[in-house]
C-alpha cells in the first residue's frame, strides 16, 4: 500500500491536503483533509494526515484496491467462518472488573455434587454475571450464547442446579462482603451516608406463593405476583446490601430488618446516616432508629400532618425558588418496648422546607386533574364510599349525614391544600448538618432510584422466568453483581473524563464487538478501531 500526503495548491491561494495511494503506480485520492492559506493550519492539516495514514496502514479491515492483495485475503479466509471471529470484549473489559470485585474466591469452598472443577464453578458464576451487562436474556440464552461464540458447552441443567446452591445464606453473605469491600475501596474507605429505596420486580407466572404475592405494584403489574427487592447505596450510588422480601410486605416494613442485617453483616464502627423516602417514614421506624444510634434524614409528608403544623407551614413565606425554612419538632410517637407493649417515645426532629415553583406547577396540576374527576363522580345519584375511591383526595370533602349520606366538596380544605403547592420537607435527627447539605444528601436519593433503572432495564433484571424460591433469590444475587460492575465501569470512564459521543449501551455494544479470529487453538486479536482503542486503554490497569 503506497500511501502519501500530497500538498496542493489552489488557484484561490489556498493549499489543499490530501491522502492519496500511489499502489501500482496509479493515483487515488483516499482523503481530503482540508485548505487554509494559514500555514500553521497547513501544518496542523498535513500531520492529521500523517496520523490517518497510520491508522489505515494498521488497520486489518482496511487494505487497497490490488487485486493480489484481495485474493491473498480471500485466500486466507477460505478456510474460517463467521464462528471463528471469537468475542473477547467481555473479558477484555468486564472480566477486568469482575476480577477486581473478587467475587470467584468464594467459590473455593462452595461444595456441588454436578460442578467438581473450582474453575468451573468460577467460569459459570462469571459468565451469568457478565452476560447480564453485555448480552441480558434468560439462562437458556446464555447458554446457547457460550456455545455459538465461545464454543463451551453448558446445560441448562447445570446452570439451574448451580444457582440452587449459590443462595445459601453463607455464600450470598461472602459475595456481598465482596462488593462491599470494594465499593468502600471506591468510597476511600468511608461509608458515611447510606440509602436506602425498594422496588416491586414482577412475574410472568399468574401463580403465587410464599414469595411471590401479588402487592402495590410500582411498576402498574397489578395483577402479577412480585417480589420486593430493598437496595442500600452510598452517596453515589454505589451498591452495598440487598434483601429479598414477599411481594405483598409494605415497604415500611422492611427497613428495620435491612438495617439489623446489615449491621451484623459489616460491622461498621460508625454507623452512616441513613437517607429514605417518605415510605420509610413509620412511627415503628423512627422509633428503632433513635434507639440504636442511627442519624437518618426521611422524606415528610408536608400535606399528611396535623393541622397545627401545617398551618404554621402555610403562615411561613415562600416567595422565589430555593426558598429554606427551619424548623425544630418535639413530639411523642407510639412504639411497641421489648415485651411488645405500647408505651410512647419522645423525640427531636429539624425539618428543613425547601420551596420550588416547578414542584408548585405540578402540585397544583395534579389536585386539579383530581378534582375533575371527583366532581364527576358527585354529579351521579346515589354515590357511595367505594364509588369515590376515598384515599388521599378525601381531604377535600365533607359528608352531610343528617337527612342522607351526602358528599360535597369543602373550598376551605382545597384552599389550605393550595397554600402548601411547593413545599417539600425533610426530617432529621441531626442537628449538626446545615440545610442544605440536609436537602443534597437527600437529593442524591436519585442514585439509588437510578440502580434501580438501570437493573431493570439495561440490566433486565425483571420479569422473572423463575418459579423456585432460591433460583428467584440467585437471579438477583447474580444482577447485584452486575450491578456492582455496571457502577465501577460508569466510575472509570468519568474518571478519566472520557466523552464519547455514544450511550453506555451502545458503548457495551462496541466492546461486545472486539473480537479474536481463532486459528488452532490460538486467538489472534483483531485490531481494534479507535474508540476500542481509547477504551481498552482506559481499562489495561
Amino acid at each position: 500500500m503506497g500511501l502519501r500526503v500530497r500538498k496542493k495548491k489552489n488557484s484561490s491561494g489556498s493549499i489543499s491536503v490530501y491522502i492519496v495511494d500511489r499502489s501500482n503506480r496509479g493515483y487515488k485520492v483516499v482523503e481530503t483533509l482540508g485548505s487554509s492559506k494559514d500555514p500553521d493550519k497547513i501544518k496542523q492539516l498535513y500531520q492529521k494526515a500523517l496520523d490517518c495514514i497510520d491508522e489505515l496502514e494498521h488497520n486489518l479491515l482496511y487494505f487497497s484496491q490490488s487485486n493480489n492483495k484481495k485474493e491473498l485475503l480471500k485466500q486466507l479466509l477460505a478456510d474460517y467462518t463467521t464462528q471463528d471471529f471469537i468475542p473477547i470484549g467481555d473479558e477484555l473489559i468486564f472480566g477486568r472488573l469482575f476480577d477486581l470485585i473478587e467475587c470467584n474466591k468464594v467459590f473455593k469452598n462452595l461444595k456441588t455434587t454436578h460442578i467438581r472443577k473450582i474453575e468451573d464453578k468460577q467460569f459459570l458464576f462469571r459468565s451469568l454475571v457478565i452476560s447480564r451487562i453485555l448480552y441480558p436474556g434468560s439462562k437458556l440464552e446464555l447458554m446457547h450464547y457460550l456455545d455459538y461464540f465461545k464454543h463451551q458447552e453448558i446445560t441448562t441443567d447445570t446452570i439451574y442446579r448451580f444457582l440452587d446452591t449459590i443462595y445459601q445464606d453463607d455464600i450470598k453473605k461472602q459475595i456481598e462482603q465482596c462488593v462491599f469491600e470494594h465499593t468502600k475501596k471506591t468510597v476511600n474507605g468511608s461509608i458515611t451516608v447510606t440509602f436506602y429505596d425498594v422496588t416491586t420486580l414482577y412475574f410472568e407466572s399468574e401463580s403465587e406463593d410464599d414469595l411471590r404475592r401479588i402487592g402495590f405494584s410500582k411498576e402498574g403489574k397489578l395483577a402479577r405476583p412480585q417480589i420486593l427487592l430493598g437496595l442500600f447505596t452510598t452517596l453515589e450510588g454505589y451498591p452495598l446490601s440487598f434483601e429479598v422480601y414477599e411481594g405483598n410486605r409494605y415497604e415500611g416494613h422492611t427497613l428495620i430488618d435491612i438495617l439489623q442485617k446489615f449491621q451484623i453483616k459489616f460491622h461498621l464502627k460508625n454507623k452512616p446516616i441513613v437517607v429514605a423516602d417518605r415510605g420509610m417514614l413509620t412511627n415503628a421506624n423512627i422509633a428503632f432508629l433513635e434507639n440504636n444510634g442511627y442519624k437518618y434524614i426521611l422524606a415528610y409528608k408536608i400535606k399528611n400532618i396535623d393541622n397545627v403544623l401545617k398551618e404554621k407551614i402555610a403562615n411561613l413565606t415562600f416567595i422565589n425558588d430555593g426558598t429554606i425554612h427551619t424548623l425544630e419538632l418535639q413530639k411523642e410517637i407510639p412504639c411497641l418496648n421489648d415485651n411488645d407493649k405500647k408505651q410512647t417515645f419522645q423525640i427531636k426532629q429539624k425539618l428543613i422546607l425547601s420551596y420550588s415553583t416547578k414542584r408548585a406547577k405540578k402540585d397544583k396540576r395534579t389536585r386539579e386533574k383530581a378534582l375533575q374527576k371527583i366532581k364527576a363522580t358527585l354529579s351521579k345519584k346515589n354515590i357511595t364510599k367505594s364509588d369515590l375511591k376515598l384515599s388521599y383526595y378525601a381531604k377535600y370533602l365533607d359528608i352531610d349525614d343528617k337527612c342522607s349520606i351526602k358528599y360535597k366538596l369543602n373550598p376551605d380544605k382545597i384552599m389550605q391544600d393550595e397554600r402548601l403547592d411547593g413545599i417539600k420537607g425533610f426530617a432529621t435527627n441531626d442537628f449538626t448538618l446545615s440545610a442544605n447539605d440536609i436537602i443534597a444528601h437527600y437529593q442524591n436519593q436519585y442514585d439509588v432510584e437510578r440502580a434501580f433503572r438501570i437493573s431493570k432495564t439495561d440490566l433486565r433484571i425483571r420479569p422473572i422466568y423463575h418459579r423456585l424460591e432460591n433460583r428467584i433469590k440467585a437471579h438477583i444475587l447474580i444482577s447485584f453483581v452486575s450491578y456492582a460492575i455496571y457502577k465501577e465501569f460508569e466510575r472509570r470512564l468519568k474518571l478519566h473524563n472520557i466523552k464519547f459521543k455514544f450511550s453506555h449501551k451502545l458503548l457495551r455494544k462496541i466492546i461486545e464487538h472486539l473480537t479474536a479470529l481463532k486459528i488452532d487453538d490460538e486467538l489472534l486479536p483483531i485490531n481494534p478501531s479507535p474508540i476500542q482503542k481509547e477504551i481498552l486503554k482506559i481499562f489495561e490497569k
